[in-house]
Formats: structure tokens, sequence, C-alpha cells
């Protein structure tokens, strides 16, 4: 979060976290003037829904959440999408399925071990997932974010905090941008790849959610039409379909 002093964004590390979620508690428990505090950080309404979300005493125990599946039905979309990479991600940004060009963009998924298949623990643990990034920092700072947002509807997940606590122990980036509380909520926009086979690649994305399971998102990247990245990315594909020893 931010707060604006004469034309000027500055970050503050704690205060402006601290009154917001206060404001958030007094208008949860009745205030309904919006006091100059809540006006100063200039909340979207994305960080204004989480911060009422936080402030919320919840009195849930910590206890496992079901498994996630992907439909069959969702299967076959994603499989038929030959032409561009998609995947299926689930809670705490895990990788539920993904077609044959995003495992040729990111890595063979069905390869690891159901524990590792997640987005956030690859992303900062893997180096190969470090290096594809062009702008590695923005895609990490954004998954830390999704996850903030993610903890506050989920707050008593077992799996996010063993996943936190892992990635804190083993990172000091994440450790340091958790502890900054930004949220985000991934919907579309650009990200630039720099992928050992091919190349550079500049993707546009969209995240689908399923009418019955808002808790999964359907991703999938396009590349600009007759663009380099539209055709690297045709290479990709090509380089997916070939047999390797």
């Amino acid at each position: 979060m931010r707060i604006e002093y004469g034309g000027c964004s500055v970050r503050n590390r704690w205060w402006p976290r601290r009154s917001a979620v206060h404001w958030a508690s007094t208008i949860s428990s009745g205030e309904k003037n919006e006091p100059p505090i809540a006006r100063a950080l200039r909340l979207t309404e994305l960080e204004r829904a989480h911060l009422f979300r936080i402030a919320r005493p919840s009195r849930t125990r910590a206890r496992p959440l079901p498994p996630q599946r992907v439909r069959p039905g969702l299967r076959l979309l994603l499989d038929s999408l030959t032409e561009v990479p998609a995947l299926v991600y689930g809670r705490r940004m895990d990788v539920l399925a993904a077609n044959d060009l995003a495992r040729a963009l990111y890595t063979d998924f069905e390869a690891l071990p159901a524990r590792d298949r997640n987005m956030a623990r690859l992303v900062f643990l893997d180096d190969n997932l470090r290096s594809l990034y062009a702008d590695w920092e923005g895609a990490a700072r954004g998954i830390v974010a999704s996850l903030r947002l993610y903890a506050g509807r989920h707050p008593h997940d077992p799996a996010l905090a063993e996943l936190v606590g892992e990635l804190s122990v083993q990172d000091a980036d994440f450790r340091h941008w958790w502890a900054d509380h930004h949220v985000f909520q991934r919907t579309h926009g650009t990200k630039h790849f720099r992928h050992p086979v091919v190349g550079d690649l500049v993707l546009a994305y969209e995240a689908f959610a399923p009418t019955d399971d808002p808790e999964q998102i359907l991703g999938v990247s396009t590349a600009e039409p007759a663009s380099p990245s539209a055709e690297r990315l045709q290479l990709l594909a090509s380089w997916s379909r070939t047999p390797r020893p």
C-alpha cells in the first residue's frame, strides 16, 4: 500500500496498514464515516475488501481444505488449447493441470512431486523458473501479493502456513515482501519470458474462473499475431511435440 505526500508516493512499512486495519475494524463494528486516513491511503476496491475481511474476527480452526480436482470438461478444454500455453491454478497457486505448451514453457509439472507443483514454490526456489522471467522481481512480487490476498480469505489454511513458512526461511526476498502486506488479484496482463529454447517471449495472459469453483483459475497466454513472439510460440509448440529421449 502507499500514501502520498505532496504528489510523492511513499511506501510506509507499518503505519498505513495498521491504521487502515483499525479503520476497517471500526466500520465493520458500526462506524459509517470514512476517516481521513482511509482517503489518504487511496485504497483500491480489492485492498478495501481485503482489509474488511482481515479485520473481522474469525473463529475457524486450522484444518486442511478439501482437495481440488479439475473437472473432466475443463481438462478437455485445457488440452484442446494446442497453440497457446494454458494452466489451471488452484488454491495457494498450486498447478492443478497444464497443457503441453505450458509444460514446454514452464516445466514438466507432472514429473514433479505433487507438493512441488506450486508456482510460488517454483518461482522462488527453482533456478530454472527464476531465470525464465525477464522481470523476475515483478513476477515474484505479484505472486507474494496474490498469496496475501488468498491468506485473507483462508487465514487458517495449514498448507498455506507451511508454504509461507518454507519460503520465508529459504528466501529473504519472499520474507521481506510478505511483510509488506500488498495484495493483488491476477486477472490479465503481460509477461516477458526468456525461454532457453526459443528466446524472448512477450505474452498476454487472461485469467478465467469456472462458475462452479471460483478458487480454480484457467490462465491462458497468447502472443500478438504476426509478432516475433507468435513465431517463437509456434516454434515452442513444434518443439514440445518432438519426441525426446
